[in-house]
Protein backbone atom coordinates (compact mmCIF):
# COMPACT_ATOMS: atom_id res chain seq x y z
CA UNK A 1 0.00 0.00 0.00
CA UNK A 2 1.19 3.53 -0.82
CA UNK A 3 1.43 3.94 3.05
CA UNK A 4 3.30 0.85 3.60
CA UNK A 5 5.58 2.03 0.95
CA UNK A 6 6.75 5.74 2.07
CA UNK A 7 6.85 3.55 5.54
CA UNK A 8 9.73 1.29 3.67
CA UNK A 9 11.27 4.64 2.47
CA UNK A 10 11.74 6.12 5.95
CA UNK A 11 12.99 3.21 7.25
CA UNK A 12 15.27 2.49 4.25
CA UNK A 13 16.49 6.24 3.94
CA UNK A 14 17.96 6.11 7.35
CA UNK A 15 15.91 8.13 9.66
CA UNK A 16 16.13 7.50 13.05
CA UNK A 17 13.03 9.38 14.24
CA UNK A 18 9.02 8.94 13.14
CA UNK A 19 6.60 10.67 14.51
CA UNK A 20 2.87 11.28 13.41
CA UNK A 21 -0.68 11.51 15.00
CA UNK A 22 -3.64 9.15 13.03
CA UNK A 23 -5.55 10.67 10.38
CA UNK A 24 -7.01 9.00 7.29
CA UNK A 25 -5.48 8.63 4.65
CA UNK A 26 -1.88 8.89 6.81
CA UNK A 27 -2.57 6.58 9.71
CA UNK A 28 -0.91 3.37 8.31
CA UNK A 29 2.24 5.04 7.66
CA UNK A 30 3.87 5.33 10.98
CA UNK A 31 2.44 1.74 11.82
CA UNK A 32 4.51 0.33 8.93
CA UNK A 33 7.48 1.96 10.16
CA UNK A 34 6.94 0.05 13.25
CA UNK A 35 6.58 -3.03 11.92
CA UNK A 36 9.82 -2.52 9.23
CA UNK A 37 11.66 -1.82 11.65
CA UNK A 38 10.81 -5.12 13.53
CA UNK A 39 11.43 -6.68 10.53
CA UNK A 40 14.82 -5.27 9.80
CA UNK A 41 16.06 -4.68 13.17
CA UNK A 42 16.56 -1.09 12.13
CA UNK A 43 16.94 1.00 15.64
CA UNK A 44 14.09 3.91 15.18
CA UNK A 45 12.19 5.84 17.93
CA UNK A 46 8.61 5.78 16.44
CA UNK A 47 6.25 7.24 18.01
CA UNK A 48 2.00 8.25 18.32
CA UNK A 49 1.96 12.03 19.09
CA UNK A 50 -0.65 13.34 21.39
CA UNK A 51 -1.35 15.93 18.18
CA UNK A 52 0.47 17.28 14.77
CA UNK A 53 2.43 20.06 16.36
CA UNK A 54 4.14 17.54 19.21
CA UNK A 55 5.21 15.30 16.44
CA UNK A 56 6.06 17.77 14.21
CA UNK A 57 8.28 19.48 16.79
CA UNK A 58 9.64 16.03 18.27
CA UNK A 59 10.70 15.44 14.41
CA UNK A 60 12.09 18.80 14.07
CA UNK A 61 14.37 18.52 16.93
CA UNK A 62 16.01 15.32 15.75
CA UNK A 63 16.58 16.83 12.68
CA UNK A 64 18.41 20.17 14.05
CA UNK A 65 20.61 17.48 15.82
CA UNK A 66 21.82 16.72 12.38
CA UNK A 67 19.58 13.24 11.88
CA UNK A 68 17.05 12.39 9.28
CA UNK A 69 13.44 12.22 10.75
CA UNK A 70 9.91 12.01 9.26
CA UNK A 71 6.56 13.54 10.16
CA UNK A 72 3.40 12.52 8.85
CA UNK A 73 -0.14 13.71 9.48
CA UNK A 74 -3.23 14.23 7.43
CA UNK A 75 -3.99 17.37 5.84
CA UNK A 76 -6.05 18.92 8.35
CA UNK A 77 -3.44 17.72 10.63
CA UNK A 78 -0.65 20.23 9.34
CA UNK A 79 -2.99 22.90 10.18
CA UNK A 80 -2.43 21.62 13.81
CA UNK A 81 1.01 21.23 13.37
CA UNK A 82 1.01 24.82 10.84
CA UNK A 83 2.98 26.83 13.96
CA UNK A 84 6.13 25.06 13.80
CA UNK A 85 6.12 24.16 10.15
CA UNK A 86 6.01 27.82 8.65
CA UNK A 87 8.98 28.95 11.66
CA UNK A 88 10.84 25.58 10.46
CA UNK A 89 11.32 27.08 7.07
CA UNK A 90 13.12 30.01 8.32
CA UNK A 91 15.08 28.32 10.74
CA UNK A 92 15.77 25.38 8.87
CA UNK A 93 17.06 22.13 9.40
CA UNK A 94 20.83 19.81 9.84
CA UNK A 95 19.78 16.54 9.12
CA UNK A 96 17.14 15.58 6.81
CA UNK A 97 13.32 16.17 7.83
CA UNK A 98 10.41 14.65 5.68
CA UNK A 99 7.04 16.32 6.13
CA UNK A 100 4.32 13.76 4.83
CA UNK A 101 1.54 15.30 4.88
CA UNK A 102 -1.67 13.12 3.06
CA UNK A 103 -4.24 15.08 1.36
CA UNK A 104 -7.80 14.21 1.00
CA UNK A 105 -9.22 15.47 -2.35
CA UNK A 106 -12.95 14.86 -2.50
CA UNK A 107 -13.37 14.95 0.34
CA UNK A 108 -13.32 11.27 1.80
CA UNK A 109 -12.92 11.79 5.31
CA UNK A 110 -12.39 14.83 6.43
CA UNK A 111 -13.43 18.34 7.26
CA UNK A 112 -12.11 19.65 4.11
CA UNK A 113 -10.15 19.78 1.00
CA UNK A 114 -7.78 21.54 1.08
CA UNK A 115 -4.43 21.16 -0.70
CA UNK A 116 -1.03 20.82 1.34
CA UNK A 117 0.99 22.02 -1.81
CA UNK A 118 -0.64 25.37 -0.99
CA UNK A 119 0.19 25.34 2.39
CA UNK A 120 3.71 24.39 1.17
CA UNK A 121 4.32 27.85 -0.99
CA UNK A 122 2.74 29.89 1.53
CA UNK A 123 5.41 28.43 4.05
CA UNK A 124 8.48 28.32 1.09
CA UNK A 125 8.93 24.37 1.82
CA UNK A 126 9.37 22.25 -1.34
CA UNK A 127 6.90 19.61 -2.03
CA UNK A 128 7.10 16.78 -4.42
CA UNK A 129 3.91 15.30 -5.47
CA UNK A 130 3.45 11.20 -6.39
CA UNK A 131 1.77 9.65 -8.71
CA UNK A 132 2.05 6.22 -7.74
CA UNK A 133 2.87 4.16 -4.62
CA UNK A 134 6.36 3.57 -6.34
CA UNK A 135 7.24 7.07 -7.05
CA UNK A 136 5.89 7.74 -2.84
CA UNK A 137 8.50 5.64 -1.89
CA UNK A 138 11.44 6.46 -4.01
CA UNK A 139 10.39 10.39 -3.01
CA UNK A 140 10.96 10.14 0.57
CA UNK A 141 15.09 9.46 -0.23
CA UNK A 142 14.82 12.44 -2.43
CA UNK A 143 12.74 14.63 -0.26
CA UNK A 144 15.55 14.16 2.72
CA UNK A 145 18.53 14.49 0.36
CA UNK A 146 16.86 17.80 -0.80
CA UNK A 147 16.52 18.87 3.08
CA UNK A 148 19.83 17.58 3.82
CA UNK A 149 21.18 19.97 0.74
CA UNK A 150 20.07 22.92 1.49
CA UNK A 151 18.84 22.67 4.97
CA UNK A 152 14.85 23.00 4.44
CA UNK A 153 12.19 20.89 5.87
CA UNK A 154 10.52 19.20 2.58
CA UNK A 155 6.80 18.31 2.27
CA UNK A 156 5.90 14.67 0.50
CA UNK A 157 1.97 15.37 -0.68
CA UNK A 158 0.61 12.23 -1.25
CA UNK A 159 -3.13 12.14 -1.72
CA UNK A 160 -5.75 9.56 -0.67
CA UNK A 161 -5.67 7.42 -4.09
CA UNK A 162 -1.62 7.01 -3.80
CA UNK A 163 -1.70 6.49 0.21
CA UNK A 164 -4.64 3.37 -0.22
CA UNK A 165 -3.53 2.26 -3.48
CA UNK A 166 -1.36 -0.82 -3.87
CA UNK A 167 1.50 -1.24 -6.26
CA UNK A 168 4.76 -3.54 -5.95
CA UNK A 169 7.77 -1.86 -5.18
CA UNK A 170 11.16 -2.74 -4.86
CA UNK A 171 12.63 -3.20 -1.21
CA UNK A 172 16.19 -2.31 -0.60
CA UNK A 173 18.28 -3.00 2.55
CA UNK A 174 17.86 -0.26 5.35
CA UNK A 175 20.82 2.26 5.06
CA UNK A 176 22.52 2.79 8.14
CA UNK A 177 23.42 6.26 8.78
CA UNK A 178 26.74 6.17 11.26
CA UNK A 179 25.68 9.91 12.86
CA UNK A 180 25.81 10.72 16.24
CA UNK A 181 23.60 13.63 17.45
CA UNK A 182 25.34 16.88 17.98
CA UNK A 183 23.29 20.02 18.25
CA UNK A 184 24.98 23.18 17.27
CA UNK A 185 24.37 26.23 19.66
CA UNK A 186 23.47 28.80 17.05
CA UNK A 187 20.73 31.55 19.51
CA UNK A 188 20.95 33.35 15.69
CA UNK A 189 19.55 30.30 13.89
CA UNK A 190 17.72 28.77 16.41
CA UNK A 191 16.43 31.53 18.70
CA UNK A 192 15.56 33.76 15.83
CA UNK A 193 14.30 36.92 17.96
CA UNK A 194 12.98 39.70 15.17
CA UNK A 195 16.18 41.21 14.73
CA UNK A 196 17.55 38.01 12.97
CA UNK A 197 14.11 36.97 11.16
CA UNK A 198 14.50 39.13 7.98
CA UNK A 199 18.02 37.35 7.00
CA UNK A 200 16.79 34.33 7.45
CA UNK A 201 14.06 34.95 5.33
CA UNK A 202 16.43 36.12 2.84
CA UNK A 203 18.44 33.09 3.05
CA UNK A 204 14.92 30.83 2.61
CA UNK A 205 14.16 33.01 -0.61
CA UNK A 206 17.75 32.51 -1.94
CA UNK A 207 17.37 28.65 -1.12
CA UNK A 208 13.80 28.60 -3.08
CA UNK A 209 15.21 30.40 -6.24
CA UNK A 210 18.07 27.66 -6.26
CA UNK A 211 15.68 24.61 -5.55
CA UNK A 212 13.77 25.88 -8.67
CA UNK A 213 16.92 26.11 -10.73
CA UNK A 214 17.29 22.10 -9.86
CA UNK A 215 17.14 20.65 -13.74
CA UNK A 216 16.43 16.78 -11.67
CA UNK A 217 13.24 18.71 -10.34
CA UNK A 218 12.30 19.91 -14.23
CA UNK A 219 9.41 18.25 -15.37
CA UNK A 220 9.61 15.19 -17.55
CA UNK A 221 7.98 15.29 -20.95
CA UNK A 222 5.96 12.21 -22.61
CA UNK A 223 6.32 13.59 -26.36
CA UNK A 224 3.78 13.82 -28.60
CA UNK A 225 3.76 13.34 -32.23
CA UNK A 226 2.29 16.98 -33.39
CA UNK A 227 -0.95 15.57 -33.63
CA UNK A 228 -1.76 18.54 -31.63
CA UNK A 229 0.63 21.07 -32.31
CA UNK A 230 0.93 23.88 -29.74
CA UNK A 231 -0.70 22.08 -27.37
CA UNK A 232 0.62 20.71 -23.74
CA UNK A 233 -0.98 18.84 -20.74
CA UNK A 234 0.62 19.21 -17.92
CA UNK A 235 -0.10 17.12 -15.03
CA UNK A 236 0.80 16.38 -11.78
CA UNK A 237 0.58 13.39 -8.41
CA UNK A 238 -2.19 10.94 -8.75
CA UNK A 239 -3.85 12.84 -11.56
CA UNK A 240 -0.79 12.18 -14.09
CA UNK A 241 -1.44 8.64 -13.73
CA UNK A 242 -5.33 9.11 -13.94
CA UNK A 243 -4.48 11.35 -17.33
CA UNK A 244 -1.89 8.62 -18.70
CA UNK A 245 -4.37 6.23 -18.81
CA UNK A 246 -7.07 8.09 -20.25
CA UNK A 247 -4.94 9.21 -23.22
CA UNK A 248 -4.00 5.42 -23.21
CA UNK A 249 -7.35 4.12 -23.64
CA UNK A 250 -8.20 7.32 -26.13
CA UNK A 251 -5.16 6.29 -28.48
CA UNK A 252 -3.53 9.90 -27.76
CA UNK A 253 -0.80 8.80 -25.86
CA UNK A 254 2.34 10.01 -27.76
CA UNK A 255 0.24 12.13 -30.04
CA UNK A 256 -0.05 14.85 -27.34
CA UNK A 257 2.70 16.72 -25.28
CA UNK A 258 2.26 15.34 -21.93
CA UNK A 259 4.41 16.80 -18.43
CA UNK A 260 5.05 15.26 -15.25
CA UNK A 261 5.33 17.99 -12.79
CA UNK A 262 7.16 15.77 -9.59
CA UNK A 263 7.78 19.08 -7.72
CA UNK A 264 4.59 21.49 -8.18
CA UNK A 265 6.50 24.14 -5.53
CA UNK A 266 8.82 25.72 -6.30
CA UNK A 267 7.96 25.12 -10.05
CA UNK A 268 11.52 24.73 -12.23
CA UNK A 269 11.54 28.28 -13.50
CA UNK A 270 13.34 27.15 -16.86
CA UNK A 271 10.17 24.67 -17.63
CA UNK A 272 7.88 27.61 -16.51
CA UNK A 273 9.30 29.79 -19.41
CA UNK A 274 9.80 27.52 -22.05
CA UNK A 275 6.12 26.21 -21.85
CA UNK A 276 4.69 29.61 -22.19
CA UNK A 277 6.94 30.29 -25.20
CA UNK A 278 6.38 26.98 -26.97
CA UNK A 279 2.63 26.21 -26.42
CA UNK A 280 -0.50 28.12 -26.86
CA UNK A 281 -2.85 26.34 -24.97
CA UNK A 282 -2.12 24.77 -22.18
CA UNK A 283 -3.83 22.68 -19.72
CA UNK A 284 -2.77 21.94 -15.98
CA UNK A 285 -4.94 19.14 -14.30
CA UNK A 286 -3.89 19.08 -10.55
CA UNK A 287 -5.91 18.61 -7.27
CA UNK A 288 -7.27 20.41 -5.61
CA UNK A 289 -6.32 23.85 -6.24
CA UNK A 290 -4.32 25.81 -8.57
CA UNK A 291 -0.75 25.40 -7.69
CA UNK A 292 0.77 25.06 -10.80
CA UNK A 293 -1.61 26.84 -12.51
CA UNK A 294 -0.76 30.13 -10.67
CA UNK A 295 2.65 29.91 -11.22
CA UNK A 296 2.76 29.75 -14.55
CA UNK A 297 1.13 33.19 -14.58
CA UNK A 298 0.38 33.13 -18.32
CA UNK A 299 -3.29 33.52 -20.15
CA UNK A 300 -2.43 30.10 -22.11
CA UNK A 301 -2.60 28.45 -19.41
CA UNK A 302 -6.17 26.55 -18.25
CA UNK A 303 -7.17 24.61 -15.17
CA UNK A 304 -8.50 25.20 -12.34
CA UNK A 305 -7.75 28.99 -12.12
CA UNK A 306 -9.86 29.64 -15.01
CA UNK A 307 -12.47 27.32 -14.78
CA UNK A 308 -11.87 24.58 -17.36
CA UNK A 309 -11.67 22.49 -14.53
CA UNK A 310 -14.12 22.29 -11.89
CA UNK A 311 -12.90 23.82 -9.21
CA UNK A 312 -14.15 21.45 -6.31
CA UNK A 313 -13.95 17.71 -5.81
CA UNK A 314 -11.83 14.44 -6.66
CA UNK A 315 -10.12 14.61 -10.73
CA UNK A 316 -11.35 10.81 -10.87
CA UNK A 317 -10.89 9.60 -14.32
CA UNK A 318 -14.60 10.37 -15.42
CA UNK A 319 -14.04 13.90 -14.63
CA UNK A 320 -10.93 14.19 -16.27
CA UNK A 321 -11.93 12.41 -19.27
CA UNK A 322 -14.96 14.85 -20.17
CA UNK A 323 -12.30 17.65 -19.36
CA UNK A 324 -9.64 16.38 -21.80
CA UNK A 325 -12.81 15.78 -24.44
CA UNK A 326 -13.58 19.18 -24.50
CA UNK A 327 -9.78 20.87 -23.82
CA UNK A 328 -8.20 18.68 -27.17
CA UNK A 329 -12.05 18.69 -29.44
CA UNK A 330 -12.69 15.16 -29.17
CA UNK A 331 -16.50 13.68 -29.39
CA UNK A 332 -17.24 14.01 -26.10
CA UNK A 333 -18.66 10.96 -23.58
CA UNK A 334 -22.28 10.97 -22.27
CA UNK A 335 -22.37 12.02 -18.69
CA UNK A 336 -22.63 8.98 -16.58
CA UNK A 337 -25.78 8.90 -14.46
CA UNK A 338 -23.88 9.75 -10.68
CA UNK A 339 -24.60 6.64 -8.20
CA UNK A 340 -27.72 7.08 -5.64
CA UNK A 341 -26.87 8.05 -2.37
CA UNK A 342 -25.32 4.97 -0.49
CA UNK A 343 -26.36 3.51 3.37
CA UNK A 344 -26.17 6.20 6.01
CA UNK A 345 -23.41 5.25 7.60
CA UNK A 346 -23.66 4.80 11.44
CA UNK A 347 -22.12 3.39 14.84
CA UNK A 348 -21.88 -0.14 15.10
CA UNK A 349 -23.95 -2.31 16.61
CA UNK A 350 -23.23 -2.60 20.32
CA UNK A 351 -21.27 0.74 20.23
CA UNK A 352 -21.38 2.41 23.95
CA UNK A 353 -21.39 5.89 22.23
CA UNK A 354 -25.24 4.63 20.66
CA UNK A 355 -26.04 3.91 24.12
CA UNK A 356 -24.78 7.40 25.77
CA UNK A 357 -25.99 9.79 22.76
CA UNK A 358 -29.55 8.04 23.04
CA UNK A 359 -29.37 8.54 27.25
CA UNK A 360 -28.12 11.87 26.22
CA UNK A 361 -31.17 13.47 23.85
CA UNK A 362 -33.20 11.45 26.59
CA UNK A 363 -32.25 13.59 29.41
CA UNK A 364 -31.68 16.40 27.45
CA UNK A 365 -34.30 16.93 24.74
CA UNK A 366 -34.01 20.66 24.41
CA UNK A 367 -30.23 20.47 24.63
CA UNK A 368 -27.60 22.02 22.63
CA UNK A 369 -24.67 19.36 21.79
CA UNK A 370 -21.39 20.48 20.16
CA UNK A 371 -19.39 17.41 19.85
CA UNK A 372 -16.21 16.65 17.91
CA UNK A 373 -14.43 14.78 15.47
CA UNK A 374 -14.23 10.94 15.33
CA UNK A 375 -16.51 7.75 14.71
CA UNK A 376 -18.85 9.19 17.50
CA UNK A 377 -19.45 12.36 15.09
CA UNK A 378 -21.81 9.44 13.69
CA UNK A 379 -23.91 10.85 17.21
CA UNK A 380 -25.69 13.26 14.94
CA UNK A 381 -27.65 10.59 13.18
CA UNK A 382 -28.99 10.04 16.93
CA UNK A 383 -29.94 14.18 17.33
CA UNK A 384 -26.95 14.17 19.87
CA UNK A 385 -24.51 16.28 17.91
CA UNK A 386 -25.40 19.66 16.79
CA UNK A 387 -21.84 20.83 16.00
CA UNK A 388 -18.26 19.29 14.43
CA UNK A 389 -16.20 21.57 13.42
CA UNK A 390 -12.30 20.48 14.48
CA UNK A 391 -10.33 18.72 17.11
CA UNK A 392 -11.27 19.88 20.22
CA UNK A 393 -14.05 22.56 19.30
CA UNK A 394 -17.00 20.52 20.87
CA UNK A 395 -15.65 21.72 24.33
CA UNK A 396 -14.71 25.19 23.15
CA UNK A 397 -17.91 25.61 21.66
CA UNK A 398 -19.91 24.62 24.65
CA UNK A 399 -18.48 27.46 26.60
CA UNK A 400 -19.51 29.83 23.55
CA UNK A 401 -22.68 28.81 23.46
CA UNK A 402 -22.88 29.10 27.46
CA UNK A 403 -21.33 32.76 27.38
CA UNK A 404 -23.77 33.73 24.59
CA UNK A 405 -26.96 32.65 26.35
CA UNK A 406 -26.36 34.15 29.47
CA UNK A 407 -24.94 37.43 28.36
CA UNK A 408 -27.59 37.59 26.38
CA UNK A 409 -29.96 37.00 29.81
CA UNK A 410 -31.88 34.04 28.10
CA UNK A 411 -32.46 31.41 30.10
CA UNK A 412 -29.34 29.25 29.07
CA UNK A 413 -30.26 25.39 27.82
CA UNK A 414 -28.64 22.29 28.82
CA UNK A 415 -25.51 21.87 26.83
CA UNK A 416 -23.79 18.82 26.64
CA UNK A 417 -20.45 18.51 24.99
CA UNK A 418 -19.01 15.30 23.43
CA UNK A 419 -15.55 14.34 22.52
CA UNK A 420 -13.70 11.22 22.03
CA UNK A 421 -10.73 10.05 24.68
CA UNK A 422 -8.08 10.49 21.62
CA UNK A 423 -9.07 13.85 20.80
CA UNK A 424 -9.37 14.47 24.21
CA UNK A 425 -5.63 14.32 24.61
CA UNK A 426 -5.28 15.91 21.37
CA UNK A 427 -6.81 18.83 22.06
CA UNK A 428 -9.12 19.00 25.11
CA UNK A 429 -7.33 19.64 27.47
CA UNK A 430 -6.70 23.36 27.10
CA UNK A 431 -9.98 23.33 25.53
CA UNK A 432 -11.69 22.05 29.06
CA UNK A 433 -8.97 24.07 30.79
CA UNK A 434 -9.91 27.11 29.74
CA UNK A 435 -14.04 26.29 30.30
CA UNK A 436 -13.22 26.38 33.73
CA UNK A 437 -11.84 29.16 34.07
CA UNK A 438 -13.72 31.31 32.48
CA UNK A 439 -16.82 30.03 34.73
CA UNK A 440 -18.82 28.59 31.87
CA UNK A 441 -21.62 26.17 32.75
CA UNK A 442 -21.80 23.07 30.67
CA UNK A 443 -21.73 19.03 30.38
CA UNK A 444 -18.84 17.40 28.89
CA UNK A 445 -19.23 13.54 28.68
CA UNK A 446 -15.90 11.98 27.54
CA UNK A 447 -16.83 9.17 25.57
CA UNK A 448 -13.53 6.63 26.34
CA UNK A 449 -13.86 3.43 24.10
CA UNK A 450 -9.87 2.86 24.77
CA UNK A 451 -8.31 3.46 21.55
CA UNK A 452 -8.35 5.87 18.79
CA UNK A 453 -10.95 3.74 16.93
CA UNK A 454 -11.64 5.97 13.77
CA UNK A 455 -8.37 5.59 12.48
CA UNK A 456 -7.13 1.90 12.86
CA UNK A 457 -7.38 0.99 16.57
CA UNK A 458 -4.10 3.39 17.72
CA UNK A 459 -3.02 3.38 21.10
CA UNK A 460 -4.00 6.37 23.55
CA UNK A 461 -1.53 7.82 26.11
CA UNK A 462 -4.06 5.70 28.96
CA UNK A 463 -3.54 2.79 27.23
CA UNK A 464 0.32 3.04 28.51
CA UNK A 465 2.05 1.34 25.50
CA UNK A 466 4.23 3.32 22.41
CA UNK A 467 3.49 2.40 19.00
CA UNK A 468 6.60 0.27 19.12
CA UNK A 469 4.45 -2.35 21.18
CA UNK A 470 6.54 -1.13 23.77
CA UNK A 471 4.80 -0.34 27.84
CA UNK A 472 4.81 3.16 28.91
CA UNK A 473 3.81 5.23 31.92
CA UNK A 474 0.01 5.61 31.35
CA UNK A 475 -1.34 8.99 31.61
CA UNK A 476 -5.16 8.95 33.06
CA UNK A 477 -8.09 11.00 31.55
CA UNK A 478 -9.32 11.39 35.33
CA UNK A 479 -6.34 12.89 36.33
CA UNK A 480 -5.55 15.35 33.80
CA UNK A 481 -10.32 16.03 34.52
CA UNK A 482 -8.92 17.10 38.02
CA UNK A 483 -6.17 19.04 37.22
CA UNK A 484 -7.84 21.70 35.05
CA UNK A 485 -9.92 22.16 38.15
CA UNK A 486 -13.15 20.23 37.39
CA UNK A 487 -14.98 19.32 40.50
CA UNK A 488 -17.31 17.26 39.19
CA UNK A 489 -16.26 13.92 38.00
CA UNK A 490 -18.44 10.73 37.60
CA UNK A 491 -17.56 7.59 35.36
CA UNK A 492 -20.11 5.26 33.84
CA UNK A 493 -20.74 2.47 31.67
CA UNK A 494 -22.89 3.88 28.91
CA UNK A 495 -24.65 0.38 28.49
CA UNK A 496 -26.29 1.20 31.52
CA UNK A 497 -28.75 3.80 30.32
CA UNK A 498 -30.58 4.32 33.60
CA UNK A 499 -28.07 4.39 35.58
CA UNK A 500 -25.88 7.05 32.86
CA UNK A 501 -29.24 9.49 32.80
CA UNK A 502 -29.18 9.75 36.16
CA UNK A 503 -25.35 10.68 36.61
CA UNK A 504 -26.48 12.89 33.58
CA UNK A 505 -29.40 14.80 35.57
CA UNK A 506 -26.47 14.84 38.32
CA UNK A 507 -24.03 16.42 36.49
CA UNK A 508 -26.59 19.56 34.95
CA UNK A 509 -27.73 20.21 38.76
CA UNK A 510 -23.99 20.94 39.52
CA UNK A 511 -23.25 22.92 36.33
CA UNK A 512 -26.24 25.60 37.52
CA UNK A 513 -25.64 25.58 40.91
CA UNK A 514 -24.47 29.13 41.92
CA UNK A 515 -20.84 26.70 43.20
CA UNK A 516 -21.13 24.86 39.90
CA UNK A 517 -19.40 24.90 36.60
CA UNK A 518 -18.38 22.40 33.51
CA UNK A 519 -19.10 19.26 34.89
CA UNK A 520 -17.57 15.87 33.65
CA UNK A 521 -18.66 12.20 33.26
CA UNK A 522 -16.73 9.99 31.30
CA UNK A 523 -18.45 7.05 29.34
CA UNK A 524 -16.30 4.13 29.68
CA UNK A 525 -16.89 0.80 27.23
CA UNK A 526 -14.34 -0.32 25.05
CA UNK A 527 -14.81 -0.23 21.70
CA UNK A 528 -16.10 -3.41 20.05
CA UNK A 529 -14.49 -3.96 17.43
CA UNK A 530 -11.71 -5.32 19.73
CA UNK A 531 -12.27 -9.32 19.80
CA UNK A 532 -11.20 -9.87 23.51
CA UNK A 533 -13.47 -7.16 24.46
CA UNK A 534 -16.22 -8.85 23.14
CA UNK A 535 -15.33 -12.01 25.00
CA UNK A 536 -14.90 -10.58 27.89
CA UNK A 537 -18.64 -8.77 28.09
CA UNK A 538 -21.80 -10.27 29.17
CA UNK A 539 -23.67 -11.85 26.24
CA UNK A 540 -27.47 -11.44 26.10
CA UNK A 541 -30.03 -13.47 24.23
CA UNK A 542 -32.17 -10.98 22.21
CA UNK A 543 -36.03 -11.27 21.91
CA UNK A 544 -39.10 -8.81 20.57
CA UNK A 545 -42.44 -10.16 22.02
CA UNK A 546 -45.86 -9.32 20.82
CA UNK A 547 -45.94 -6.47 22.86
CA UNK A 548 -44.28 -4.72 19.99
CA UNK A 549 -46.59 -2.18 18.76
CA UNK A 550 -44.50 -1.16 15.86
CA UNK A 551 -43.95 2.17 17.04
CA UNK A 552 -40.50 2.85 15.74
CA UNK A 553 -39.10 4.72 18.49
CA UNK A 554 -36.26 1.85 18.70
CA UNK A 555 -35.43 2.54 15.03
CA UNK A 556 -35.40 5.86 14.74
CA UNK A 557 -34.26 6.60 18.07
CA UNK A 558 -31.72 4.40 18.48
CA UNK A 559 -31.11 2.99 15.30
CA UNK A 560 -29.13 0.22 16.02
CA UNK A 561 -28.30 -1.23 12.82
CA UNK A 562 -29.51 -5.29 14.13
CA UNK A 563 -32.85 -3.64 14.76
CA UNK A 564 -35.43 -4.25 11.35
CA UNK A 565 -38.87 -4.09 11.02
CA UNK A 566 -40.72 -6.63 9.30
CA UNK A 567 -43.26 -4.58 7.23
CA UNK A 568 -45.53 -7.65 6.85
CA UNK A 569 -46.13 -7.41 10.82
CA UNK A 570 -45.57 -4.43 11.29
CA UNK A 571 -43.27 -5.13 14.22
CA UNK A 572 -39.82 -5.29 15.13
CA UNK A 573 -36.81 -8.33 14.72
CA UNK A 574 -33.84 -8.60 15.55
CA UNK A 575 -30.89 -9.58 12.92
CA UNK A 576 -29.43 -12.45 15.09
CA UNK A 577 -25.83 -11.91 12.75
CA UNK A 578 -25.52 -8.41 13.56
CA UNK A 579 -26.88 -8.28 16.71
CA UNK A 580 -23.49 -8.47 19.62
CA UNK A 581 -26.13 -9.73 22.51
CA UNK A 582 -25.56 -6.08 24.53
CA UNK A 583 -29.01 -6.35 26.05
CA UNK A 584 -29.03 -2.27 25.81
CA UNK A 585 -31.72 -2.31 23.54
CA UNK A 586 -34.22 -3.85 26.46
CA UNK A 587 -33.76 -0.52 27.78
CA UNK A 588 -34.84 1.83 25.11
CA UNK A 589 -38.24 0.12 23.86
CA UNK A 590 -41.22 2.48 25.92
CA UNK A 591 -43.54 -0.72 26.01
CA UNK A 592 -40.87 -2.97 27.73
CA UNK A 593 -41.32 -5.13 24.52
CA UNK A 594 -37.63 -6.19 24.08
CA UNK A 595 -35.81 -8.54 26.51
CA UNK A 596 -32.74 -9.44 27.44
CA UNK A 597 -31.44 -13.00 28.71
CA UNK A 598 -28.34 -13.06 29.95
CA UNK A 599 -26.87 -16.53 27.86
CA UNK A 600 -24.38 -18.50 30.38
Amino acid sequence: MGNEAMARGIIEAGCTLAASYPGTPASEILQAVAAFAKETGVSIHAEWSVNEKVAYETALANAMAGRRAAVSMKQVGLNVASDPFLRSAYLGVKGGLIVISADDPGPHSSQTEQDSRFFAMFAKVPVLDPSSPREAKDMVRTALELSENFELPVMLRPTTRVCHARQTVNLSPPEILDRPARFEKNPGRWCATPQFVRELHQQLNDKIEKIAGEPDFSPQLTAGDDSFPGVALVASGVVFAHTWDLLEDLGLLGRVDLYQVTMPYPLNGDFAHRLTLHYQRILVLEETYPVIELQLKSEKVQGRHSKTVPGQGELTPEVIRGVLEKFLGLPETPAATPPGGGVRPTLCAGCGHRAAFYAIRETFPGGIFPSDIGCYTLGMNLGAVDTCHCMGAGINQAAGFYHAYAAGGDEVPPIVATIGDSTFFHAGVPALMNGVIHQARFILVILDNATTAMTGHQPTPEQGVTAMGQPARPVFITDLVRACGVQFLRECDPYDIPGFMSILQEAHHYSRAPEGGVAVVIARHPCILDKKVLAGQPVYEMCVTEDCSGCRHCLDEFECPALTLNEATEQVVIDGVRCIGCGVCSHVCPAGAIEAKRKE
